[in-house]
């Protein structure tokens, strides 16, 4: 009975006035996100055959952006961080906006593959620099227990955003974008609001102490330093196995159903699954998994998730298996994984702290994607099936272990 409660004592001492006030602050940016994000699905579906072009322009926008945003941060401190790149997104939505209704480029192929790039950018940087902000001011061993609560203010905004998404689904033939970019407009104009406002309460070396460091930091530091290494090496392989997941998907969705609504519906269901089983994780189990498993175990365990879910998309491809593989990848991804890994960040130097978490959550990821569509094409043109590929990247997800297992060892990550 002691032990119980001892248990309920620990989960509910994450529930403060600073972890609902920042999860509430990721509820606002992925509501933003999750509006739009059915619809980057839909467009993917509708250029399959152009994903692995569209992956390369959209890593080559990365490096391009961030070396511009590692200079804004370095004359920066943290409230001009999240107004300067939110303002930045805002104004990207609303040229979209303006170009679907006033220039009216709604049939245009192309604003729907360059739609497709942005939303890849978008989602990462809405995010990272959310990140930047959580990681910087909540540091201490006490404050990195929010992590949970956090990321299920994340979870709740990903229902709310998949709902709006969901019910205006049917006016995507007539509307197109209007209505999705107008509501996500809205919801990140107050996150960016609200954020303000958190680093307001935050220590004052932490609100206006400017970044310092040049704009190459991020990336030369990726390169130089060992431990920042072995985190990119993780997440490049981690993402281009989604990757490889993830293609494999949308062709069996493809096989599925010709329906763009139809799509847009599954796509949106999905994330609706997803995301309650996420959040009780979340708000109940992250704080005390991360301390009872540890942080080696949990880097660990993605090889063998994704060793599982190729294996199913070889031998047994289906719709069910898509939603199911989607279901466990994305739960163990957001309840424990992702602030695993947010918990390596919070260790990391201050100029790493801004520059190379997002370096390696934008640069990296997309690159992995690259990796990842770079493979599902190769195999295309050796005409090999498509469900033969992803057991060929099974001895990648070994690789993603191992890599997990380095960033766990190393002597400046305390393991808790």
């Amino acid at each position: 009975m002691k032990n119980t409660n001892n248990i309920i004592t620990r989960s509910l001492s994450v529930f403060t006035r600073d972890s609902l006030l920042a999860s509430f602050l990721f509820f606002l940016v992925l509501s933003s996100w999750y509006i739009l994000r059915p619809v980057r699905n839909e467009m993917a579906v509708a250029n399959v055959n152009e994903l692995p072009l569209l992956l390369a322009f959209g890593a080559l926008a990365m490096l391009l952006v961030n070396p511009i945003y590692a200079w804004v941060a370095s004359k920066s401190n943290l409230k001009k961080i999240i107004t300067y790149c939110y303002s930045f997104l805002i104004s990207n939505l609303l040229i979209f906006l303006f170009s679907w209704r006033v220039l009216d480029l709604g049939d245009s192929v192309w604003l729907g593959r360059v739609f497709y790039i942005w939303c890849n950018i978008y989602s990462f940087f809405v995010v990272s620099i959310f990140w930047v902000l959580i990681i910087n001011i909540y540091r201490d061993a006490k404050s990195r227990s929010f992590y949970g609560v956090i990321m299920a203010g994340g979870s709740l905004g990903a229902l709310f955003g998949s709902e709006i998404s969901k019910r205006f689904a049917s006016s995507f033939d007539e509307f197109g974008l209007e209505l999705f970019c107008l509501s996500a407009t809205i919801l990140l104009f107050l996150a960016m609001m609200t954020g303000r406002y958190l680093t307001s309460k935050a220590v004052v070396n932490q609100r206006n102490e400017k970044v310092g460091g040049s704009g190459l930091d991020g990336i030369k530091n990726v390169i130089q330093v060992s431990e920042i290494r072995s985190i990119a090496i993780y997440v490049w392989i981690w993402t281009g196995l989604m990757t490889v997941h993830w293609m494999t998907a949308i062709t069996i969705i493809d096989g599925w159903s010709q329906n763009p609504e139809e799509r847009i519906v599954f796509f949106s269901l999905l994330e609706q699954i997803v995301t309650p089983l996420t959040l009780i994780m979340q708000l109940f189990l992250t704080n005390l998994s991360i301390k009872y498993f540890g942080i080696k175990k949990i880097l660990m365990a993605y090889g063998f998730l994704f060793i599982v879910v190729f294996m199913l998309y070889g031998f047994m491809p289906s719709i069910t298996i898509v939603a199911v593989a989607t279901v466990t990848l994305r739960l163990f991804e957001y309840g424990l994984n992702k602030p695993t890994r947010e918990t390596v960040y919070s260790t990391l130097a201050k100029n790493d702290r801004y520059k190379s978490s997002v370096f390696i959550d934008t640069f990296v990821t997309r690159f992995g994607d690259l990796s990842g569509s770079s493979f599902i094409g190769l195999g295309k043109l050796a005409s090999i099936s498509f469900s033969a590929m992803p057991l060929i990247a099974i001895p990648m997800a070994g690789i993603l272990s191992l890599a997990g297992l380095k960033i766990a060892n190393n002597k400046r990550l305390k393991d808790f």
